[in-house]
Order: C-alpha cells, then structure tokens, then sequence
C-alpha cells in the first residue's frame, strides 16, 4: 500500500512537472516531440486489459526496432528510444511538428506482471507489447454453499 501512494505521487510530480516545462522560456527550448506546451507525449500509447493480459500498443513512426528499449518492472513499463535524423544533412527548419532524438515514455501498468513472459511485436512503427497478468492477481471465482 505504502508504494502505491509513493507511486501515486510520483505521477503526480510527473503531470506537474509536465504542465510547467517550458514555461517562460522560448518555444527553441521546448522538447523536439512536443508541439507546444504540454501538449502531447511522445510516443502516443494505447493501454488495454483483457482476462488474461494487458496490451500496451505504442505509436513510434520513424523508429528502427533496434533503437528501442523495453523495462518492466514493479507494475511499470518503461519504454526508451532515438528517433534518428535519416537524411545527415544540414538544414533550416520551417516547420518541426515530428522531431527528432531520444525520448523515454513510463507507463504504470494495471495488475501484477509475469515479466519473464511479455512478448513485444514491432511492425509499420507500431510497437505491440503483450503483458501476461500473473496467475495469481487474476480474479477467482469463489463458489458459495448453501446449508
């Protein structure tokens, strides 16, 4: 219980943290994935829960497979990543709405994790990972005797 209140307000320091980065500082310091203020994080995330599993799908256009990173651990998925300029050459930028370099995305999972049997899938810049829940957090129906 301790940890889920220590957890909590990490999250909590996170969204605060998020909602004044940048603030009063020019746009050039801003995250190269974000396109204002606070509003948006890299990579967008889907989060889903069926009996058996927890399916986490991650959008990362523009990302080789080998430059991602996965880590479960304590009921978090951490993703890590470099979305690398593919053109090497010098430019001027007019517009930068998709950008460019490292990014870390941290995602608290649901339910208890079996982390020795997660499956990650990377295809067309969409990463699927499969999280088995732990036989052991899934519900138990308990039947009920009459007298």
């Amino acid at each position: 219980m301790a940890m889920d209140i220590l957890r909590e307000m990490e999250n909590l320091r996170r969204e605060i943290d998020g909602a004044f980065k940048g603030f009063g500082t020019g746009a050039f310091l801003e995250p190269s994935f974000l396109p204002g203020v606070g509003l948006q994080r890299f990579p967008q995330v889907n989060l889903a829960q069926d009996k058996d599993n927890v399916y986490v799908e991650v959008l990362v256009p523009g990302v080789d497979a080998k430059d991602l990173e996965l880590t479960v651990m304590q009921g978090t998925l951490t993703l890590s990543g470099e979305r690398k300029d593919v053109t090497n050459t010098e430019k001027t930028w007019l517009r930068r709405e998709r950008g460019l370099g490292k990014f870390m995305r941290t995602i608290d999972l649901p339910n208890e994790i079996d982390s020795d049997r997660v499956v990650a899938r990377f295809d067309n810049g969409i990463l699927l990972v499969t999280l088995p829940i732990q036989e052991k957090a899934k519900p138990r129906r308990i039947s009920v005797k009459a007298n």
